[in-house]
C-alpha cells in the first residue's frame, strides 16, 4: 500500500518592502555551458537566493505541501497582482487585502486532487507516492522566489552547482505552472540549465516553445501559433477582412497581435488600427481615452482582442465607458470564457463577442473533492494560535471562505484549467512510472534527476479520461479548440459552442446558425473598407491598405479572373469580352457562308450570268456564219465569252470557310478572265476603226497590220503581260488563308491575304488601263455603220464597271467585314455583267429577235450609207 501523507506547510511569504527585485535576461542562463559560466550562475543564483530569502518569511500554512517519495512544486497565482508602477522593482505582496483569486485556488485544487488520485492508484506508481509544495506566484517577484526555492539542494536552504549540471538534484522533480507566459519565461529561463522539467498549464506564447533557449518547458495547453491561425480562420470564414487589433503588455498579448498580424495579411486581411493596453492601464485615463477614440475612427466592424484576462477586463470597462458597441469582438483563449470578463458592468451591450477556448473538459470528482476537503478544514481546530501570523494569513482564511461560498461560482474557464493542470500532472507521474521501470507492483528506487525525467515527458503517450496526452518535440500537446459565442439570455451570461477546430493541420467547423448577431435582422456584419466590386471590375487601391480601392470596369477584351482581383486578365486569342467583363466568350467565325440569303442571292445570279454566256456561246455557234456573227468578232467571240464564265467561275471561291485552292483561284482567276475580255474588246474597236477609217487613208499601215495579225497579236500579248503579273503575284504574295482577330472584337474574319497586296494592285492596275484603252477605241468609232458602231453599249458597260469597284473599294475602307466578300462577287458580277451586255446582248437580240437584220444586204445597205456620208471626207 501506498503511503498518503498528510497536509504540512506552503512556503508563503510575507515580503519585506522595499527589496528590489534582480533583473533576469531573458533566456541567457540556458546558453552557459563552461566552467566559468557555471561559476557565475552559481554567484548569480546564490545572490538572488539570499536576497529572496531575507525578502521573504517562511511561516507555515497548513494544507499546502505534502511529503513524497518525488515532489512536485505547483505555481498558482492564489492572490492577484497588486503590484503599483514603480520607476524600480519592488517586491510584492501575495496577501493584500480583497486580492484573493479563486480561479488561481481551483487550479491548486486539481492537482492536490490528482496527486491524491496518483497516490491511491495501484497501477500508476506503485509503492511509490508522490507529494508537493504550492507556491503562490501573485507578482514577478513571488514568481522568481518559487523558482529559487525549487532550485535548492534536498534538505538545504541554498544552491549548489556542480561542475556537470546534469547531476544537480533538486528538491523537486518537476514543476506544474505557472499560469501566465511571462511568468513562464522567468521560471523557464532558471530552470532551463539544470533541465529541471517545467508544464504550464496557460502560457501559450510561441516563445516558449524555442527548445534552444527553453529547453525543459513544456505545456498542457496548445501553443498560440495554433491559436493564432484558428483566428485567422475564423475571420476568412465570415469575410471580415478590415480589422483592428488590441492585445495587452506582455509576451503574450504583444507577440500574439504580431503573429496575428503577419498571417493576418499574407491571408489578405487588412489591419486598420492596432494597439497595445499598457501594464498600468486605468479605465478612462488619457492613454485608454485616445485608444477607444482611435478604436471608433478606424470604422471596423471586427476588433480582435489578444489579451490577458486582467488588462482585458481593464480594456472593455473602457469600452462600456465610451459607449462603443454594435462591433464584433473576438476573443483570445485566456479571456473568451472568462467569468472575469463577463462581470464587467454594461458588458452585455458591446455587440458580438465570438471567440476561442480550450476545449473543455472537466476533472471526474474534483468538485466532490473540494467539497470534502472543506468540510475537513471547516471542522478541524485552527492549526494557527490566535494573533499569529498565520491566522491573519489571508490564504488561510479567504481559502476557506472561498471553497463554501464561492466554489459554485467557477466557470467553465477555471473547470478547463483545472483540467490542464489534471492532465500535467499525471504527465510526470507516467513519465516517472516509465523512468522508475515500474511494473504491476513495484517500481525501482533509483535516483532520479530532472533531466532524465525530462527525456521521458517526451516519450509519454497515455490516455486520460479518453483523452490522448502526448508532447511533440516543441513540448506542445495534442488538443483542440472550441469555437464559441456568448449568449445573454436576459442578464444572465452564458456561452454556446458554435465549433471546433482541429490542430495539425488547423481546421474549422462551425454551425453559424447557432450565432445570434447583434443587430435587429441577425445577419452577419460586414467588415470591410470597401464593399466588393462588381462582376468585371478590378480593384484599384487607394491609400496604403489593399483593401481600400475603387472599382473600375475591365477593358474590352480582358476579364476579371477572381483568383486575382486587382487586374484584368487578357482573353485568349479565340476569345472576347465587351467592357466590365467577368468571363471571355468564344469568338464567332465569320466568312460568307453558302446557306446565308445574299450568298444565295449572289449565287442565283452568277448562275444565271453563267447560264447566259453558255447560252450565248451555243447561239454563236449555231449562227458562226451569220453577218453578226462575223462583225462581232468570229472566234474572237469565244474567247471573249471564255473569259467571262472563268471570271464568272472565279465567283464561286468566294462562298465557304477560305481554303488554299479557293485563295489561289479567287482573284486571280477573276483577274485573267476580266483581262482577256478587255483585250479583247479593245483590239475589237481599233481593228473596226483601222478598217473604216485608216484603211484608204493610211494603207500601208493597214495592209502591215492584217499581214502581221495585229489583232491577235494584242490580244496575245496582253493576255500574256497579265498572266506574267498573276503568275508573279501567286509566287510573291501567295493569297493565303488567314484569321483576322483585329476589325471586331467578337468576330474572327476568315478571308484570303490578296486584297492589299501589290500584285492585287498591279493587276488591278492592268486591267483599269485595258478599259480605258477600250474606252477610248469604242470612242473613235461613235461614227462607224449602225451594225458597227458598239460605243454606247461599251461605254455603258464600262461606266458600270468603274462604279462596281469604285464602290468595292470605298466600302472596303469602311467596312472590313465577311459581307465585304459579298461586296467583291458584286462588283465582280457587274463588270462581267456590263460586259456581257454592252457587247452580246445586243447581237443576241438581232439574232434572236430581227433575224431580217442579220444578211449581208442589210450590213452592205449599211457600210454602203456610211461609204456615202464619210467616203468624200
Amino acid at each position: 500500500m501506498k503511503r498518503l501523507g498528510s497536509c504540512h506547510s506552503l512556503y508563503l511569504s510575507r515580503p519585506c518592502q522595499g527589496c528590489a527585485q534582480p533583473c533576469w535576461t531573458e533566456g541567457h542562463l540556458a546558453s552557459m555551458s563552461s566552467w566559468a559560466a557555471h561559476l557565475l550562475l552559481s554567484l548569480q543564483l546564490a545572490a538572488a537566493y539570499s536576497w529572496a530569502f531575507s525578502c521573504q518569511r517562511t511561516e507555515s500554512s497548513p494544507g499546502f505541501s505534502l511529503p513524497g517519495d518525488f515532489l512536485l512544486a505547483g505555481l498558482f497565482s492564489l492572490h492577484a497582482d497588486c503590484l503599483q508602477v514603480t520607476h524600480r522593482p519592488v517586491v510584492t505582496s501575495c496577501d493584500r487585502p480583497d486580492s484573493f483569486n479563486g480561479h488561481g485556488y481551483h487550479l491548486f485544487q486539481a492537482m492536490r486532487f490528482a496527486i491524491e488520485e496518483i497516490n491511491n492508484s495501484t497501477v500508476l506508481l506503485p509503492d511509490v507516492t508522490l507529494g508537493y509544495e504550492l507556491y503562490d506566484v501573485c507578482s514577478e517577484s513571488s514568481n522568481v522566489y518559487a523558482a529559487l526555492r525549487v532550485l535548492a539542494q534536498q534538505g538545504t536552504s541554498h544552491i549548489e552547482l556542480q561542475r556537470d549540471l546534469r547531476n544537480h538534484s533538486s528538491k523537486v522533480v518537476a514543476l506544474i505552472g505557472p499560469d501566465n507566459t511571462d511568468h513562464a519565461i522567468t521560471t523557464a529561463a532558471l530552470l532551463s540549465p539544470f533541465l529541471v522539467p517545467l508544464i504550464s498549464y496557460d502560457a501559450s506564447s510561441v516563445i516558449l516553445g524555442t527548445k534552444r533557449k527553453f529547453p525543459s518547458f513544456l505545456r498542457t495547453i496548445p501553443s498560440d501559433k495554433h491559436q493564432v491561425e484558428v483566428l485567422v480562420q475564423l475571420l476568412q470564414s465570415f469575410g471580415w477582412v478590415w480589422i483592428s487589433l488590441i492585445g495587452s503588455y506582455g509576451y503574450y498579448g504583444q507577440l500574439g497581435i504580431q503573429a496575428l498580424e503577419e498571417l493576418a495579411t499574407s491571408r489578405g486581411i487588412c489591419v486598420a488600427f492596432k494597439d497595445i493596453v499598457p501594464f498600468s492601464a486605468q479605465v478612462g485615463d488619457q492613454r485608454m481615452q485616445h485608444m477607444m477614440q482611435y478604436l471608433a475612427q478606424a470604422r471596423t466592424t471586427v476588433v480582435v482582442v489578444f489579451s490577458n484576462r486582467h488588462l482585458a477586463r481593464v480594456f472593455f470597462r473602457s469600452v462600456v465607458l465610451a459607449n462603443l458597441t454594435g462591433k464584433v469582438w473576438i476573443a483570445s483563449e485566456d479571456w473568451a470564457i472568462s467569468t472575469y470578463i463577463t462581470q464587467v458592468p454594461g458588458i452585455q451591450g458591446i455587440g458580438t463577442v465570438l471567440g476561442v477556448a480550450i476545449q473543455q473538459r472537466r476533472v471526474p470528482g474534483l468538485k466532490e473533492f473540494e467539497v470534502s476537503y472543506v468540510r475537513a478544514i471547516t471542522g478541524a481546530p485552527s492549526a494557527c494560535s490566535e494573533g499569529s501570523w498565520c491566522n491573519n494569513n489571508q490564504l488561510c482564511r479567504e481559502c476557506h471562505a472561498f471553497t463554501t461560498q464561492n466554489m459554485p461560482m467557477l466557470g467553465a474557464f477555471s473547470m478547463s484549467a483545472a483540467y490542464s493542470v489534471y492532465m500535467a500532472v499525471y504527465a510526470v507521474a507516467h513519465g516517472l512510472h516509465q523512468l522508475l521501470g515500474c511494473t504491476s507492483e513495484s517500481c525501482s528506487r533509483v535516483p532520479v534527476y530532472p533531466w532524465q525525467l525530462l527525456q521521458q515527458l517526451y516519450k509519454v503517450n497515455f490516455l486520460l479520461h479518453k483523452t490522448t496526452v502526448a508532447f511533440d518535440n516543441n513540448g506542445d500537446p495534442l488538443g483542440y479548440y472550441d469555437i464559441i459565442a456568448w449568449d445573454w439570455n436576459g442578464p444572465e451570461w452564458s456561452f454556446e459552442v458554435i465549433g471546433s477546430a482541429s490542430l495539425s493541420p488547423v481546421h474549422l467547423d462551425i454551425n453559424k446558425t447557432k450565432i445570434q448577431w447583434h443587430g435587429k435582422n441577425n445577419q452577419v456584419p460586414v467588415s470591410v473598407c470597401t464593399r466588393d466590386c462588381l462582376a468585371g471590375h478590378h480593384r484599384v487601391v487607394v491609400g496604403s491598405h489593399h483593401c481600400c480601392f475603387e472599382c473600375m470596369p475591365c477593358e474590352a477584351g480582358t476579364f476579371l479572373n477572381k483568383s486575382e482581383l486587382h487586374t484584368c486578365q487578357p482573353c485568349g486569342t479565340e476569345e472576347w469580352a465587351p467592357e466590365g467583363s467577368a468571363t471571355c466568350f468564344s469568338r464567332t467565325l465569320e466568312f460568307l457562308a453558302w446557306q446565308e440569303p445574299i450568298s444565295l442571292v449572289l449565287l442565283a445570279a452568277n448562275t444565271l450570268l453563267l447560264l447566259l454566256l453558255l447560252g450565248t456561246a451555243g447561239l454563236f455557234a449555231w449562227h458562226f456564219h451569220t453577218p453578226v456573227v462575223r462583225s462581232a468578232g468570229g472566234r474572237l467571240c469565244f474567247l471573249m465569252l471564255g473569259s467571262l464564265v472563268a471570271g464568272s467561275c472565279s465567283h464561286y471561291s468566294f462562298f465557304g470557310e477560305p481554303t488554299v485552292p479557293k485563295c489561289l483561284l479567287r482573284q486571280p482567276l477573276f483577274s485573267i478572265g476580266v483581262s482577256i475580255f478587255f483585250s479583247c474588246l479593245t483590239i475589237r474597236s481599233f481593228q473596226l476603226v483601222v478598217i473604216f477609217k485608216f484603211s484608204t487613208k493610211v494603207p500601208t499601215f493597214y495592209r502591215t497590220w492584217v499581214q502581221n495579225h495585229g489583232a491577235g497579236l494584242f490580244v496575245i500579248v496582253s493576255s500574256t503581260i497579265h498572266l506574267l503579273i498573276c503568275l508573279t503575284w501567286l509566287a510573291m504574295w501567295t493569297p493565303r488563308p488567314t484569321r483576322e482577330y483585329q476589325r471586331f472584337p467578337h468576330l474572327v474574319i476568315l478571308e484570303c491575304t490578296e486584297i492589299n497586296s501589290v500584285g492585287f494592285l498591279v493587276a488591278f492596275t492592268h486591267n483599269t488601263l485595258l478599259s480605258i484603252s477600250t474606252f477610248i477605241c469604242s470612242y473613235l468609232g461613235k461614227e462607224l455603220p449602225e451594225n458597227y458602231n458598239e460605243a454606247k453599249c461599251v461605254t455603258f458597260s464600262l461606266l458600270l464597271n468603274f462604279v462596281s469597284w469604285i464602290a468595292f473599294f470605298t466600302m472596303s475602307s469602311i467596312y472590313q467585314g465577311s459581307y465585304l466578300h459579298a461586296v467583291n462577287v458584286l462588283a465582280g458580277l457587274t463588270t462581267l455583267s456590263g460586259g456581257f451586255s454592252g457587247y452580246f446582248l445586243p447581237k443576241c437580240y438581232v439574232i434572236l429577235c430581227r433575224p431580217e437584220l442579220n444578211n449581208k444586204e442589210h450590213f452592205q445597205a449599211s457600210i454602203q450609207d456610211y461609204t456615202r456620208r464619210y467616203g468624200t471626207t
